[in-house]
């Protein structure tokens, strides 16, 4: 289905705007640490610009970012980003083989990390690195190339040269001719066998910036605090680029914060919204509205009692996050139905979207008062399912649009395999479109089981009736022989007897398949001792359980 496209801006001339208009207002903040204002941000980009010149290091040369979540991580890709060299965000979390693959995978000229981290690389495995730069102190790791250390060690010094007299907010003019340019090259997985760096241009992410201003736009003076590793698009474009140039003060908090102190950031900084994944939310749920609605159940069953009971509940979750909320906006995963049905109950603003780092990332989005629980929003653009019937039948879900990458860094295999030859991108996803054109993700081709009858079989479909049932913590249903296995977390009350214990996996399994067709019933219930292993985003790693 085509969509009217939107009228787009350059994001780097809102941030140039931005960064006049909000001088000495604070851009970047480490919650309980370092801030940064605008005209901070300001004079950090020109003085990489000044660095640039006297290293010799040219426009659309490559950087690699690789480091937790900082404000210095963010000046950094604005130091890049602006002075129109590529960035490439990796995850801190990727195996020191996989960060120094692709880092020479994508020729990466500097690398900005930290010691911990540099520590763990060997440098002959990146020769086409000149530098190594610490994120946080901006001391020089290591280096191969004297010209590049020369001009780091001696940038301040060139700076003031340049800016005799100080750098002011007249001064500053940020580039909106590149917009076909490659502005970010994102690796998506730690797989290190057929590395995918996905190109996205600064017109993709104009795009979802244009988007995101016209469907939950955003203010000067607001706050938001970073929990998305900004490695990935969601974290980066959702969390940090979209809200800053617009004004708005990104806190970062680093590495993954306890409950406690996540819920004191929140307090403390007031976010307008909220962004983060469905299992964070689902864990505020069984902490907190669950059991305050099991408090109150009595009441609930009463008419006239429920909706004020639910607006406490639903007040008490806004004040808990800070007060200003306007919306809470999830992705990467679907949301447990229970907890879904909850959130739609107290009216909590809440949306679930669709989105791959392949487009930007938004593919599916619809605010908070239109949503339908269940879906994943609206096409963000032009979206087709492949299929004959697709308001009843799954098919692949394609899609094109200026949000979308142009490829694939240095791997033709994957680009011809990532396109039709009509020119739309294969999600690769499994979906239907209401009449109402609202999608409804039914899960990954690559998981899709067929049956000996030649039904298709979505394990997702089948793990969202298992989340309901009693005892579940998390679950992955895999194929065996022909057979269908859930592979189980349990989450079991320690007071439960001992022999009821033993008789769980049946009340798991039978509770399921009262609620699944005949072809798809869950044939055995399977433990497992741990956590599933999970990606950034937290969904399941599926290739590791068989």
């Amino acid at each position: 289905m085509a969509k009217e496209q939107l009228t787009i801006k350059h994001y780097l001339k809102t941030l140039e705007e931005t960064v006049c208009q909000q001088w000495n207002q604070k851009a970047l903040c480490d919650y309980g640490g370092d801030s940064f204002t605008y005209a901070d941000v300001a004079r950090s980009i020109e003085v990489f610009r000044v660095f640039l010149n006297e290293a010799g290091i040219t426009k659309r040369s490559k950087m690699a970012i690789c480091a937790r979540n900082c404000a210095r991580w963010a000046m950094t890709f604005w130091d890049i980003n602006v002075n129109e060299c590529v960035a490439v965000p990796l995850l801190a979390d990727f195996h020191p083989n996989s960060i120094s693959t692709f880092t020479h995978h994508s020729d990466s000229v500097l690398l900005f990390t930290d010691k911990e981290i540099w520590e763990k690389l060997n440098p002959g495995q990146m020769p086409n690195l000149r530098a190594a730069i610490d994120v946080k102190d901006r001391q020089m790791l290591w280096h191969r190339d004297e010209k590049v250390a020369e001009a780091w060690e001696n940038r301040e010094k060139a700076f003031a040269q340049k800016h005799p007299t100080g750098f002011s907010k007249e001064q500053v003019s940020y580039p909106s001719d590149n917009m076909d340019k490659l502005a970010i090259i994102n690796y998506t997985s730690g797989t290190t066998g057929n590395p995918k760096g996905v190109m996205l241009t600064y017109g993709a992410i104009s795009d979802t910036d244009a988007f995101s201003n016209s469907h939950f736009p955003n203010h000067p003076g607001e706050t938001i605090v970073s929990m998305l590793p900004m490695a990935h698009m969601y974290g980066l474009a959702i969390e940090f680029i979209h809200p800053n140039v617009d004004g708005v003060t990104v806190y970062f908090l680093g590495k993954t914060p306890s409950p406690s102190t996540l819920l004191r950031a929140m307090q403390e900084v007031k976010p307008y919204m909220v962004v983060t994944v469905p299992l964070v939310m689902e864990k505020v749920y069984a902490n907190s509205i669950k059991p305050a609605l099991d408090k109150m159940k009595w009441l609930t069953a009463i008419p006239q009692a429920r909706k004020a009971i639910y607006k406490i509940v639903r007040k008490k979750v806004l004040s808990a996050f800070g007060g200003q909320v306007r919306g809470f906006i999830m992705g990467g995963a679907a949301l447990k139905p229970e907890v879904e049905d909850c959130f739609t109950k107290i009216r909590l603003p809440y949306t679930v979207g669709y989105g791959m780092t392949e487009a930007c990332p938004l593919l599916g989005w619809e605010w908070c008062t239109e949503f339908v629980p269940g879906s994943c929003g609206k096409p963000v653009h032009d979206l087709r399912i492949n299929s004959d019937d697709p308001r009843n039948v799954p098919g692949e879900i394609q899609v094109r649009g200026n949000n979308i990458t142009i490829g694939y860094y240095k791997n033709p295999e994957a680009n011809a395999a990532a396109f039709t030859d009509d020119g739309w991108f294969r999600t690769g996803d499994l979906g239907l479109l209401d009449e109402n054109n609202n999608i409804f993700i039914r899960g990954r081709i690559k998981s899709m089981i067929l049956n000996s009858s030649g039904q298709n079989i979505y394990p997702e479909e089948l793990e969202a009736v298992l989340s309901g049932c009693p005892y579940v913590n998390e679950s992955l249903v895999v194929e065996r022989k022909g057979r269908l296995v859930a592979l189980v977390y349990p989450e079991i009350p320690d007071d439960l007897d001992m022999n009821r214990r033993s008789e769980i996996p049946e009340i798991i399994r039978t509770t399921a398949n009262k609620s699944l067709p005949v072809y798809s019933k869950i044939n055995e219930v399977e433990f497992v001792d741990e956590p599933f292993e999970k990606t950034p985003k937290m969904s399941i790693k599926r290739y590791l359980y068989r």
